[in-house]
């Protein structure tokens, strides 16, 4: 067996993988061209953020059986590509959570006592005691945006400062944000009431410019902000007219939407900016653990078939997954399925098998159900192995039971999703023993291929909305694959899941939204 890592490891990992007797070509840095022509020849490749595993390099990675991430984020991967080829992603999640805790909080009081400024000034020469006033953290409200592990920590070392903990995470109860000591708020009243903001959440479509020019303007004048987590998340150039507008009285960013940065990005010239090139990974401790963590992964891989850690993959036998690789799909599409179309916090998850189902070890599905609730959310920091302890971190109960009829089906899953604006249920079965078919939504059945881009409609059921639904997309150029309609003559209502050849721009959604006959349209990534 042969892996390449392609970019810096600790001594620690490389070891590990000798010792298993797998042949090392250790290339850290390596360019993307190169990396293209030798690909082919490796069973595994080692990477950290810098290696872009692009479907290029997937698809000429002949060999390639797994690829291990020294880290979480992944991406820098084409998981798509990755499943098309059946390799293997891995990575190492939580190996980097207090080092990135621990750099945000370093920022915190960097910003708070103008530290780097302070450094800079006294090296060249000067003694400006006066110019460096800072502020104290004590008694200020720190407000976090994302309340996950990183965030969690953040705010357990903030309160031992003695500070004021709010928190915004649409996904975490009230109830589980108290146990932490943080006060729930929506997003608009941290804005409006934090001395300092930390960011803490994964980089979506949704979380994309989520910090942004509207953002700002509800701030706290001479607010101070501080991004750790991903870039893009925070609109630069609404941070830098804030900041020299004085709305802003600093920022500090670890991560940028282009990194590395541009030396002549704006933000570099304003004296109350303070950078850093991504460290919050960079501790001996964590790249130690995450070096150790992967290559034990990949060594166990290649060499005994054992999968941990996988994002991909649920931690089984390959002969295992041969036999519940479909049902494992569609557990995890119901899973996505639920998220996209639940509203507010989740509270309890209950997932019932029945029929054949039942005689099954049904944890790996749980897992795979759970994994996918969580991933929109979450991304690349939930996977098969860590999804129950995500749901737990996050006080979400999940139940599980078996019964050995299932009406009308062999075998059928059935998940009710409990939250705080209600529940929503979703049934699903496989037709011919391997596709997934989703039977039922919220008392509404139907037959539909979970599968791609869709959209999900909640209408009235009368003549015309379904040509008037057709029509507007059609507008917009987009093309309805395939249309699933479920009726409940008795409320006069459908839902409707459309299969698209590509996602609904913004304005689409919203003309949808507008139609008279419509209550409620969302966009879903299946």
């Amino acid at each position: 067996m042969k892996v390449l890592i392609s970019d810096t490891l600790s001594e620690d990992g490389i070891k590990i993988l000798k010792d298993a007797g797998i042949e090392i070509v250790y290339k850290p840095g390596l360019p993307y061209e190169e990396l293209l022509n030798i690909i082919p020849e490796f069973d595994g490749l080692i990477i950290r953020s810098g290696t872009k595993v692009t479907r290029d390099v997937i698809e000429r990675a002949k060999n390639l059986k797994v690829i291990g991430r020294a880290g979480t984020g992944l991406d820098n991967v084409d998981l798509q590509a990755a499943n098309e080829k059946g390799i293997v992603v891995m990575n190492v999640p939580g190996g980097n959570t207090l080092s990135a805790a621990e750099h945000t909080l370093a920022l915190l009081f960097a910003l708070a006592r103008k530290i780097p400024q302070a450094v800079a000034s006294i090296k060249a020469g000067k003694w400006e005691k006066k110019k460096f006033m800072g502020v104290e953290l004590n008694n200020k409200i720190l407000g976090i945006i994302g309340l996950g592990r990183i965030g969690s920590i953040v705010a357990d070392r903030a309160l031992g400062l003695k500070m004021k903990v709010i928190g915004y995470d649409p996904f975490v109860t009230p109830e589980a944000a108290e146990k932490k000591g943080i006060e729930l708020v929506s997003l608009e009243e941290l804005y409006k009431r934090s001395d300092f903001i930390t960011i803490h959440t994964p980089l979506t479509k949704d979380t994309y410019h989520l910090v942004d020019e509207k953002a700002f303007s509800m701030m706290k004048d001479g607010v101070y902000i501080i991004n750790c987590a991903r870039g893009g998340i925070i609109d630069e150039e609404a941070l830098y007219k804030a900041m020299v507008s004085g709305k802003v009285a600093g920022a500090a960013l670890d991560v940028y939407e282009k990194e590395p940065i541009d030396p002549d990005h704006p933000l570099l010239s304003l004296d109350n900016f303070i950078g850093t090139p991504h460290l919050g990974a960079s501790t001996v401790e964590a790249q130690k653990t995450v070096a150790i963590g992967i290559a034990q992964q990949v060594a166990d891989y290649l060499t005994k078939g054992i999968i941990r850690n996988a994002v991909n993959v649920p931690s089984l036998s390959p002969e295992t997954l041969k036999i519940i690789g479909p049902i494992l799909t569609l557990a995890e599409k119901m899973g996505l399925l639920a998220a996209q179309i639940s509203e507010g916090a989740i509270k309890e998850v209950e997932i019932s098998y029945k029929g054949e189902i039942a005689q099954l070890d049904v944890k790996p599905l749980t897992l795979a159900f759970v994994k996918g609730l969580l991933s929109p959310f979450l991304k690349e920091d939930v996977n098969y192995v860590n999804a129950l302890i995500r749901a737990k971190e996050r006080d979400i109960k999940v139940i599980e039971a078996k019964t050995e009829t299932a009406e009308d089906f062999t075998s059928l899953i059935s998940a009710k999703v409990k939250h705080t604006e209600g529940e929503t249920v979703v049934e699903g079965t496989l037709f011919g023993k391997k596709e997934p078919r989703i039977v039922r939504i919220n008392g509404f059945r139907l037959d539909a291929l979970p599968e791609g881009h869709m959209l999900y409609i909640f209408n009235e059921d009368k003549p015309g909305v379904i040509g008037q639904i057709g029509m507007t997309l059609g507008k917009y150029n987009l093309n309805i694959a395939r249309m699933y309609v479920g009726q409940d003559p008795l409320k006069k209502s459908n839902v409707i899941l459309l299969s698209l050849d590509q996602p609904p721009t913004s304005e689409a959604l919203e003309e949808l939204n507008q139609l008279p006959a419509v209550y409620l349209v969302k966009p879903l990534e299946l």
